[in-house]
């Protein structure tokens, strides 16, 4: 059974007409004829009842035709996949990730991902919500770990890798160390460190008074170790996303859950890639993140 002849008969079927299957093969109505016989030759089953200028199905022809584009659909998958790979741009994987993340997850699922394919380099940048937001939209990056702040978008595969907790990493020095939770209202006489550089200091500070419902001052660090150690000199709390296993606290400083009023402060985060530009790759690999996260949660 030759490829060819699934394609011309899937093309009958889906135009319901020899004709116009011909003319989308290039090829003569009666070569497509004399194609379809031959398969239902060397099947031994008839798959077309022809009428005059009309024909149906046969229920072998049916299920025939079902398995066609499955199989077709796969082929193409296939060899658009194979062109992908085959390309220069396609041998890396680029991933955004936040900067105030400090999840084993993402690390784990690099390693994991590197050792099923080697081929595939993988480059990693940090930044905030909105430098990998502008990364993801102008290509800058193939897929981002982000928070979710906007309505999910068509454009975009919005893949949630989980509704996490968010805590405040506050230091023992602190009066309000010593409580299993603490409020908004109760942090709004200590200022909140945000990682994020000077230029997303305002966006950033908008978004977590604003949206969020953080008061009191905001202090800003550029990166995660920075943040912490300002927690350790007892300057301000810093909110931690629990995404995946965080890495143990200090024994001088407290991990305590954050609540808004009576209910805890929760966030989306999500894996996001543009739908037009997506591959198996990245699918493997939001899929690999995913899989770990739920794997420390279980």
């Amino acid at each position: 059974m030759l490829l060819r002849q699934m394609k011309y008969f899937a093309a009958v079927v889906d135009c319901n007409s020899f004709t116009e299957a011909a003319e989308q093969c290039y090829i003569s109505q009666s070569a497509i004829s004399q194609q379809i016989q031959a398969l239902e030759k060397e099947l031994g089953v008839q798959l077309i009842v022809r009428r005059n200028r009309s024909f149906s199905l046969t229920p072998a022809g049916e299920y025939f035709h079902r398995q066609c584009r499955l199989t077709l659909d796969e082929i193409d998958s296939i060899c658009r996949e194979t062109v992908r790979i085959g390309q220069a741009d396609e041998s890396r994987l680029r991933i955004g990730y936040p900067k105030n993340y400090s999840g084993r997850e993402l690390h784990e699922a690099v390693a994991e991902f590197s050792g099923l394919y080697p081929e595939i380099a993988i480059d990693i940048v940090a930044g905030t919500h909105e430098e990998l937001y502008d990364l993801i939209r102008f290509g800058g990056v193939d897929l981002v770990i982000n928070d979710q702040r906007r309505a999910f978008s068509d454009e975009y595969e919005n893949f949630i890798l989980k509704e996490c907790d968010c805590f405040a990493e506050i230091s023992g020095n602190n009066p309000l160390a010593d409580q299993v939770r603490l409020t908004l209202d109760e942090l709004k006489r200590t200022p909140c460190i945000l990682i994020t550089p000077p230029e997303q200091r305002d966006t950033e500070q908008n978004y977590y008074r604003d949206t969020l419902g953080f008061a009191g001052n905001f202090l800003f660090a550029e990166n995660l170790e920075e943040g912490r150690l300002m927690v350790l000199g007892n300057r301000g709390f810093l909110p931690i996303e629990n995404v995946g296993t965080l890495p143990p606290v200090m024994s001088t400083t407290k991990r305590i859950p954050l609540f808004k009023g009576e209910r805890p402060i929760k966030r989306n985060i999500c894996a996001f890639w543009l739908k037009h530009a997506t591959n198996y790759y990245i699918e493997e690999f939001a899929t690999t993140l995913h899989r770990l996260i739920e794997q420390r949660e279980a």
